[in-house]
């Protein structure tokens, strides 16, 4: 199994350098391919934050990527439940972080719109300290 970069995944998703993009779709096609969360932190900023790509997009992007027959995702239900919140609205960094959380007591943070946010979705526990 091979671990991609976040160059890999961008180039995957947008296409922006063609050569590379045909050789990240044969990457894709032709292996198994590990992502980890950070890749998909880092891609998810990347994408919305570098080529201004709507927030519905970009989910839209990792969700397809995160479906492909040869991809395994780090802690894909972590993943799953962040893209899940990020559809709702959540910053997906937060939402990410949020579901890490999951596993614990709470998440803890001086963020009150991500307080008041958390608290109309289903997340873990949200608040400050």
């Amino acid at each position: 199994m091979l671990v991609v970069d976040t160059n890999v995944v961008v180039r995957y998703l947008v296409n922006d350098e063609p050569a590379q993009a045909a050789r990240a779709r044969r990457l894709f096609a032709q292996h198994d391919v590990f992502v980890p969360l950070t890749v998909m932190l880092e891609s998810e900023w990347v994408l919305r934050g570098v080529f201004g790509l709507p927030a519905a997009d970009v989910v839209r992007g990792l969700r397809a990527l995160a479906g492909l027959a040869r991809v395994t995702l780090q802690n894909p239900s972590a993943v799953a439940a962040a893209l899940d919140w990020a559809e709702r609205g959540l910053d997906f960094a937060d939402a990410l972080h949020l579901a890490a959380a999951q596993q614990h007591a709470g998440f803890v943070t001086f963020d009150k719109a991500l307080v008041r946010m958390a608290r109309r979705l289903d997340t873990p526990t949200v608040r400050e300290p």
